[in-house]
């Protein structure tokens, strides 16, 4: 298993999310879009929207996650090696940061021609954020905060579970892939807004649950790696608790602490304008290096956790050994 995690990290690193492949993401929006559709068209009743909410998560959570323990226990039937590749690229599906760091540079790289127009055009494909009357300075804060937000959903959060199912013999893949579905199906119908107020309520709820221990753990982590643990912890309460999000305004003043700059302000979202919380205080300008930096935060974050990863099997067969000779 721990096998496994290990080429899933580098098959992420190496190849990441090629477009042109079926990603377990796809699936699972399909899947959300018809059940949606159907829903929002004959139900009606916010009670009954909600309860067929809760039906949409645990069908994807659960036969998600089933799914992938089906192919792979298939898999270890027919071959131990088969197993392993099989676990690997499902683990590898639930991280993103590959994907992460392209996105960021494909933002950035019209900036050395001087293109904003490009720049934000670009922008567009990754944020929810009105994007065509953005500066520099506003494309660059939203590339970093997209980058510290997505730090923690995409790739820390599904690592700690990932992590979780390697020490239980369910195994690792499908706890990651039961996030993945949880998260895609927040970031699809989790909206406060309608049409997807009721019947998005659980799946928002449950990732909201789901990634508040890895986000503040994250937080531990880049406080650990910046030496100031307890400072940056208690600047994150403070501020990063006004965010109606009660984990990205955490993980986004986290970045913002650690390299000495400000997030938050003014957004606009389909011509709402809204305010954001200050995070972080600005010490320096958002550069693209700024932003290089915070991607190379998030890599030194995921392989910590990934030697912890090993530690904690290392000490789980020790403890075996133990118990064994012992008994």
């Amino acid at each position: 298993m721990m096998i496994s995690l290990l080429f899933a990290a580098l098959l992420d690193f190496l190849i990441g999310d090629p477009w042109s492949w079926l990603h377990p993401v796809q699936v699972m929006g399909w899947i959300i879009s018809i059940y949606s559709k159907f829903t929002l068209k004959f139900i009606q009743n916010s009670i009954l929207q909600k309860i067929a909410g809760i039906g949409l998560t645990l069908l994807l959570l659960f036969g998600s996650s089933g799914i992938v323990w089906t192919m792979i226990s298939i898999a270890k039937f027919i071959h131990p090696g088969i197993a392993i590749v099989t676990e690997s690229i499902m683990l590898a599906s639930c991280f993103a940061g590959k994907s992460l760091r392209d996105a960021a540079e494909d933002v950035l790289a019209p900036f050395k021609d001087d293109n904003i127009q490009q720049a934000r055009s670009r922008l567009s494909r990754y944020v929810g954020r009105d994007t065509k009357n953005l500066n520099e300075p506003e494309i660059l804060r939203a590339v970093l905060e997209t980058v510290a937000e997505n730090s923690v959903d995409g790739v820390m959060a599904p690592l700690f579970w990932a992590i979780i199912g390697l020490v239980t013999p369910i195994g690792p893949a499908p706890f990651a892939i039961a996030y993945k579905a949880v998260n895609t199906l927040d970031s699809m119908v989790g909206y406060i807004a309608p049409p997807y107020t009721h019947l998005g309520w659980c799946s928002a709820k449950l990732d909201d649950l789901l990634t508040y221990i890895p986000c503040r753990l994250m937080v531990m982590t880049l406080g650990i790696v910046s030496r100031h643990p307890i400072a940056l912890w208690n600047q994150c309460r403070q501020e990063g608790s006004q965010d109606p999000s009660p984990n990205s305004g955490w993980s986004e003043c986290a970045y913002a602490v650690v390299l000495g700059v400000q997030l938050g302000g003014l957004n606009t979202y389909r011509g709402v304008v809204k305010l954001k919380p200050i995070l972080g205080i600005p010490r320096r300008s958002i550069t693209p290096d700024i932003i290089r930096s915070a991607l190379d935060l998030n890599r030194r974050c995921f392989l910590s956790w990934m030697l912890i990863a090993i530690g904690i099997i290392e000490f789980q067969w020790r403890t075996i050994l133990i118990f064994v000779k012992g008994g």
